[in-house]
Order: structure tokens, then sequence, then C-alpha cells
């Protein structure tokens, strides 16, 4: 069978920040969403809530306006604040007095950009892939039995997403062909950190997948804490729980007599990097980038995304020893990227790949035929 990895940085919606080029901005933005929702969550707003809501809201913009270019506010039932000519006058006192959340807004993605994606899979033509950044299922399956059947790819039978943590509409999916039904399916999405925050971004579901001849194979789709607008200690801490945490569910797995076990996704961090390391190291897990057949499609180190050096490797496929063993052939699939301006481009791309906006991803489809 054929498993594969690809990060698609969404199918047909992406959050409006994170297509302009200030990452700053769009850190910024994001964080300043993500702690205001949490805010919202208390069930009494002390004076310091208050006037941390007042600032993330102004710098969101939204003191002014409901909306703006990149974010929303809605209020459903109930009032936060009311907006006067002195400022926003705040009358909720706790979660209890008002529904309402603050959304980042989306855009659709490029038309010629989605079908490069679906021209990726269908070369790589996998068994079983993990999706990574896909906004839910019913995209999911519209990509599948639309746009991939539009390039001449063969749609998936088995689709699924579990909607995890990130409020940007950026999860991990599993697709399989028909003869590879899923199973059994197990979700981390509700684990805390200590601090009682979600302990993953998006997810890490198992999934048992059962091949034609009967045999099970546990697929754990990840994606870790990015180092988008800054690798900071918080991040490295977030990144190093998660491995931690997929190093343990891993463990448990081959504890109770699972051989075959693939832990594959965008992990965003390069593999000699600490925060991997419980997952990298501390496991029997072999990197399918370091196997001698794998092919590096012409890239000038194992890099996954970017220019493809080594630098650049935050995607993979890790295999439990039985299916590192029995691997036939792996590699990578840049062609749906953009390979640079100039006459000699960094790899041979799409034809339909004409400029950066027409790319599938960043990032490269990573693929490993397995016994």
């Amino acid at each position: 069978m054929r498993i594969a990895a690809f990060n698609v940085e969404n199918m047909f919606q992406r959050t409006k920040v994170f297509n302009q080029s200030d990452a700053q901005l769009a850190k910024r933005i994001s964080l300043a969403a993500g702690e205001l929702n949490l805010l919202f969550e208390k069930p009494r707003y002390s004076p310091a809530d208050v006037r941390r809501m007042r600032t993330l809201l102004a710098q969101l913009g939204l003191d002014r306006a409901a909306q703006n270019r990149y974010a929303l506010f809605r209020d459903i039932r109930g009032r936060l604040f009311r907006r006067t000519d002195a400022g926003l006058e705040f009358v909720a006192t706790g979660r209890a007095d008002w529904i309402g959340w603050v959304e980042l807004r989306a855009e659709p993605v490029n038309a010629v950009a989605i079908q490069n994606t679906a021209r990726v899979i269908r070369d790589a033509s996998p068994d079983v892939i993990a999706v990574v950044e896909v906004e839910n299922r019913h995209t999911l399956r519209q990509f599948s039995d639309r746009v991939l059947t539009q390039v001449g790819g063969s749609p998936y039978g088995h689709v699924m997403v579990i909607e995890g943590n990130d409020e940007r509409g950026i999860d991990v999916g599993l697709m399989t062909r028909d003869d590879y039904p899923l199973r059994l399916m197990w979700s981390h999405v509700h684990e805390k950190t200590a601090a009682g925050s979600p302990l993953f971004s998006r997810d890490a579901p198992e999934y048992e997948v059962r091949t034609p001849e009967g045999r099970r194979i546990w697929v754990i789709p990840c994606h870790f804490k990015s180092k988008f607008g800054g690798d900071d200690a918080a991040s490295r801490a977030k990144r190093a729980a998660q491995a931690a945490r997929v190093a343990e569910i891993y463990r448990r797995l081959r504890d109770e007599g699972n051989e075959a076990v693939a832990v594959l996704g965008d992990l965003n961090d390069t593999p000699g990097s600490e925060p991997l390391r419980a997952l990298l190291q501390d496991t029997d897990l072999q990197d399918i980038s370091v196997h001698p057949l794998y092919d590096r499609a012409g890239l000038p180190g194992i890099g996954t995304f970017g220019r493809g050096a080594d630098r650049d490797k935050i995607d993979y496929i890790l295999l439990s020893p039985a299916l590192f063993s029995g691997v036939r052939a792996a590699g990578v699939i840049p062609r749906g990227a953009w390979p640079g301006e100039g006459p000699k481009p960094r790899w041979e791309a799409y034809p339909e790949v004409k400029r950066l906006e027409h790319a599938a991803s960043d990032h490269f489809l990573l693929w490993a035929d397995i016994p």
C-alpha cells in the first residue's frame, strides 16, 4: 500500500491574514483573536479582563466596527458592549450575559491552486493520505469527488475529518481508498495542558485502517504548533508537549500488540530539534526521509517545504520498525509548489504553476510504499 502526507494549506478557503506577507501582523491578529475568545468564556469578567478585552478589540480594529478586512465580531444573543462616542461601554458581566465570538475572515483559494493540489495527489495516488490544513469533512469530500476527478484522479471512498481546536478552520483529515476502510477512530482534541489550554493545536487522532488483506494499520495524522511569526519559548514548549503525548500514544499502541503504526503530517520543526526529541529520538519510529530508497526528486536536501533544503524539513512520515523494514519505495513530490522565478527554477513544476498564487502549497507531498 502507498501512504502519504500533504499539508495542502486549505482546500477552498484560507484565513485572509495568512495570505499576506507580513508575518508579524498575522501573528498579532491571530493571537489577539484567540486570547479574546478565551476571555469571553470566563463566567465573570474582572476589571482587568475588561481592560484587556478593550485593548485586544482595538488591536483588531473591532472597537470601531463589527468587521474589517481580517476580523469579524459576532454577538448572537445579548451584548458584550455598546459603542458610544466615548468608546466601548461594556455591559456584560460574564459569559452567561451574552453569546458571541471573534472570527478571522477567510477568502477563496485560487482555483488553479486547488487543481494543482489535486494534481499532486493524483500523481502520488496513495491508498491512504493524511491531509493537513483542510477546512472540514464536507470540503474534503467535495475536493475528492469533484476536483480530484476533474484532473483525472480517483476519488476516495473514505474521507474523515474530526474538527480540531484551531478556530481558523485548519484541521487534519484522512482519505483512504474503498478497500482500505476506517474501522476505529480516537480523537485527542479535548486533552489539556497543565495550564488548561488545548494540548493539540488541531488534533492528533488515531485511525485504524484495514487493508484489503485484513491487516490493521494505525495512522496518526498530526499538525504541531507552528513557528509562524516567531519561534518563542512558549511555541517550543507546546511542540515538545505535543511530541511527548504522541510518543505516549504510539507506545500504547505498540504495547497493545500493534506492530504497524504510522505517525505523519506537519510537525513544524526539524529532525534534530529539541521539541521533537520525545518522538523522533526517544521512540523506535523511523523517518522515511532517511530510508536508502527515498527519492529526493532533485531537491537539494530532505526539506519538505520552501526551497527543499535540509533546514526546510518539517513534514514527516514516521514508521514503526515493522513498516519501515518493508518499505519498497518512498519519496517527495514538489511539482505543485512554486519553483521560483528566473531561467533556472529550483525544480520542475506543473505547467499550470505560472505564479506564486497558483502553487498547491508551500509544502511537498511525502509518500512511501509499505508492506
